[in-house]
């Protein structure tokens, strides 16, 4: 009888596993694949769970809210045993990536562990491959019951996570709107995919601004650490069918080797698995522009948390296409070894090899569990011991060390006559030179001008997966004594790599298509060192850092330090914090007086209202018993945005940045614009970087056709439309000099040439021509800029500051009634990041101002709110908002 019950146990398992699993054309009415059909988010989220119900190998989870209130899943798929341990298969994965055991512990572990295997989908959700690939593996894995499919369930655990349900509810359902299939298509979305961030979605993740980021950066740093991650994108280079690994040079050199090595190892069986099923067009390498060197995608962060990322840029979407013929590629080479021939293109085709990837990957991960879980112990291990010794990076600044070297060896022993020099002694003038040792440990001091960024950065590293400490008491490193509650980040911790890329400066190789050619540019930034964008105090230590710290939970947010508001008739507020603009908003609208001094700084008048909100922030005051004579009394100014139909990520970002800190404002369009009357609206009109107005013959900044296509919604129809020199020019000159003030930042600083101010481009050469990319040349990389900070703009700033610069417009004035706010005052600007040529910016403005009739024009060509990640140049729009 008990063998009957077993056998009976066992077909009901099998056909829990397999037998009744809703197919997805049962449930969305269509297969994923099937051409001129879109699955939304709402349909999918309901899938979701009904194969978690009915399959004992998925887990359904709900990692965290969108920024539009939505849930964003997560399905963990594995065998059902693996399942009913899944604490102690997560605990294993944890405690291997810490890497904080004997190295025998981690063997041991590593035999008992299962794979961890990120796949996501969806985060750019026009590109709706990516998407509809998870649904279709997660039906497989719940429903197949071969022999590959199950040693994959019985060795890995596989995390499913929808990377942006937000974006594919709109997607989708613009897509499907039209009735008739061959209407349908994926141009004209009104609105960015993400709310804020469009694209720049995928730009987020060391800064983790987004809801979804964080989601997401918590179950890859801080509950899981896969070994390896898996990110869906599109499309590839004309005349291939799919980019991905291994990719271009240059890779980040605080990477462990064993994260290339495991790219590579696991692009030949990607690419392999697809040449053995017959499926061409698989590109890598010099094949794609896609690299390894930036930090901040969801694939690429995780370099620098020893997980072995992968990307896949695949063609295909709804609409049947033909790929192009591009003869270049049609001989094999070591980027693409088996060529495509040119096609008309299904999405059936697109899910195929999405799915054969995926199962490349996972067949690997089973195959290899052991290794690639004991390899990301010993990446988090090799960490460790760096941090806790003498260690020396190398990059190429370093390397120009030994170069140095070798040619004062040339030069004394030539005037030896002798020809031989020593090598070692060469190598030695980096690698026994203290002065070039990479820090133990990162100090900041509670004592900062702007403890709330501080925070804000510090949260930014925590909810990265990075070990805080804090010390209980004041302690004294390299003869200077810190305060107690001062934060500690040392380096002998797993997550090393991004560590020192969040403190040290990207050094950014040279590269050229060949010698004296074009540059090649980044994948992404050259150069984005976070402590740099903040502004953020800290200093180094090269030795042990002794004193009575504690360890701070990972991944818990921390708070700004409260202190004591105060007592006195009226409050000095320092304006040098961001924060400080927060809590002047929230007192304005809660009709608390606040004036602002000629230094800038604001006084508040104090009452019951004012300590509640201030005390809350953790900002420091002092007391003043009389309002200063400098002290003027502020107000919000009306604030229009400026966005356009289908969204513009610098206006996304803006838009973030003025909610976060408590400024009203109104989106402003090109027809809004074109109507006139702007003064009856508005004070001051903020023109974001791509804001740029449209010249006549010139379709460049995403000019589009004069009126909206018919099938276009009545609300999105009155958005429809281009900034232009014939209607919008006139009505922001008017706006202006009837006393508005026009704020352009990045590319939107053409407005001044549009305007015929007295500005010309600095970046010319002898004949007056403009630098070709051959002389000059500097992609997204951090510069120290001169700052003039008697200035409104400037206020609350020291003499010099970092700024994001990539590739902006750099002027020369020539009219002495304009004001320079920002410029090069030094041929040496680089910070982070690569600047070819860059002593071509020597004297160049940057930012300046200037009146025009009754109003005023302030233009800053770099992005000063790029990404919401500088932080440390917020305040120069900040300034000019009241």
């Amino acid at each position: 009888m008990k063998q009957v019950l077993l056998f009976l146990a066992f077909l009901a398992h099998l056909s829990l596993a397999s037998g009744q699993i809703t197919s997805p054309k049962e449930h969305f009415g269509f297969n994923i694949g099937d051409d001129y059909h879109l699955a939304n988010f709402t349909e999918t989220e309901a899938y979701f769970k009904k194969i978690a119900q009915q399959s004992d190998r998925i887990n359904y989870q709900i990692i965290g809210k969108t920024e539009e209130g939505r849930n964003q899943p997560m399905l963990i798929v594995s065998s059902p045993q693996n399942l009913a341990n899944l604490a102690r298969y997560k605990s294993i994965a944890l405690t291997l990536a810490r890497a904080e055991l004997p190295e025998q512990e981690a063997r041991d572990l590593a035999k008992e562990g299962k794979s961890v295997v990120w796949i996501d989908g969806g985060l750019h959700s026009n590109e709706t491959v990516g998407m509809h690939q998870l649904i279709e593996i997660a039906y497989l894995l719940a429903s197949r019951n071969d022999d590959e499919t199950k040693h994959i369930l019985e060795n890995t655990i596989i995390l499913l996570t929808h990377a942006n349900p937000d974006g594919q509810q709109l997607i989708s359902d613009w897509y499907m709107r039209e009735a008739q299939p061959e209407k349908r298509s994926l141009w004209n979305v009104p609105k960015l995919y993400q709310k804020y961030a469009g694209h720049d979605n995928n730009r987020d993740f060391f800064m983790l601004n987004l809801k979804e980021s964080q989601n997401i950066a918590r179950q890859l740093f801080i509950e899981w650490n896969p070994q390896i991650m898996y990110n869906h994108h599109q499309t590839a280079p004309a005349g291939a069918v799919v980019a991905g690994a291994p990719y271009r040079d240059p890779f980040n050199y605080v990477f462990d080797p064993l994260v290339i090595t495991g790219i590579e190892s696991l692009g030949a069986a990607m690419s392999s698995r697809l040449y053995a099923e017959n499926k061409p067009g698989y590109t890598q390498r010099g094949g794609s522009v896609f690299s390894t060197w930036y930090n901040g995608g969801l694939r690429t962060t995780t370099y620098f948390h020893n997980t072995i990322g992968l990307l896949t840029e695949i063609i295909g979407g709804p609409n049947p296409f033909e790929i192009p013929l591009v003869p270049s590629r049609l001989i094999p080479n070591s980027n693409t070894h088996f060529p495509v021939i040119p096609q008309t293109w299904h999405f059936k085709q697109s899910i195929d090899y999405s799915t054969s990837l995926n199962y490349a990957v996972l067949n690997y991960a089973s195959k290899f569990r052991q290794e690639l879980l004991f390899n990301i112990y010993r990446m988090g291990r090799n960490s460790i011991e760096k941090g806790n010794k003498d260690t020396w990076s190398l990059s190429p600044s370093k390397v120009a060390v030994v170069e140095k070297a070798i040619e004062n060896l040339k030069k004394e022993n030539d005037n030896q006559r002798n020809q031989r020099y020593p090598s070692r002694h060469a190598i030695d003038s980096l690698l026994k030179n203290k002065q070039y040792r990479d820090p133990r440990a990162y100090i900041i001091a509670t004592n900062q001008d702007n403890p709330a960024t501080t925070v804000k950065f510090l949260n930014a590293l925590s909810a990265n997966g990075i070990r805080i400490e804090q010390a209980l008491q004041a302690f004294t490193q390299n003869g200077k004594t810190y305060p107690a509650q001062s934060y500690i980040i040392r380096t002998n911790q797993a997550f090393r790599p991004h560590i020192l890329d969040m403190f040290e400066a990207q050094d950014h190789p040279n590269d050229f298509e060949y010698a004296g050619g074009p540059p090649i540019a980044p994948y992404d930034a050259a150069g984005w060192t976070l402590a740099y964008l903040m502004h953020i105090n800290f200093d180094r230590a090269y030795e042990e850092v002794a004193g009575n710290f504690t360890t701070l939970p990972y991944g818990e947010p921390l708070k700004v330090m409260t202190q004591s508001v105060a007592k006195g008739k009226f409050l000095n507020l320092s304006n040098k914090d961001n924060e400080s603009f927060r809590v002047v908003n929230d007192l304005i609208k809660q009709k608390v007086k606040v004036y602002k001094t000629d230094a800038g700084d604001f006084v508040i008048s104090n009452n019951n209202t004012a300590e509640k909100i201030i005390s809350e922030s953790g900002l420091a005051t002092t007391a003043i018993d009389k309002l200063p004579n400098n002290a003027k009394p502020i107000k919000q100014l009306r604030i229009g945005l400026w966005d356009t139909y289908g969204g513009s990520m610098p206006s996304g970002w803006t838009r973030f940045i003025f909610e976060k800190y408590g400024f009203d404002f109104t989106v402003i369009y090109a027809p809004d614009m074109d109507k006139g009357n702007l003064n009856q609206q508005f004070d001051v009109i903020v023109l974001p970087s791509n804001a740029v107005i449209r010249r006549p013959g010139n379709s460049q900044f995403g000019a589009m056709p004069a009126s909206a296509p018919d099938n276009i919604p009545a609300p999105y129809a009155a958005t429809w439309g281009s900034m232009s020199i014939e209607k919008t020019l006139p009505q922001l000159e008017a706006f202006v000099k009837n006393g508005g003030h026009l704020v352009a930042i990045g590319a939107s600083a053409r407005i001044a040439e549009d305007l015929n101010i007295g500005v010309s481009n600095h970046l010319v050469d002898n004949q007056n021509k403009a630098l070709t990319r051959e002389v000059f040349y500097t992609p997204g990389s951090v510069l120290v800029a001169n700052v003039d900070n008697t200035t409104r703009s400037g206020k609350g700033y020291a003499d010099k500051m970092d700024i994001y610069f990539a590739n902006n417009n750099v002027y020369k004035i020539n009219d002495t009634s304009i004001k320079p706010l920002l410029w090069f005052g030094s041929d040496k600007v680089l910070k982070s990041g690569w600047s070819w040529g860059e002593k071509y910016l020597k004297d160049g403005v940057i930012a300046f101002e200037t009146s025009l009739g009754k109003g005023k024009l302030s233009v800053f060509t770099p992005d000063i709110t790029f990404r919401a990640q500088a932080h440390g140049t917020f305040k120069l729009l900040f300034n000019n908002l009241y």
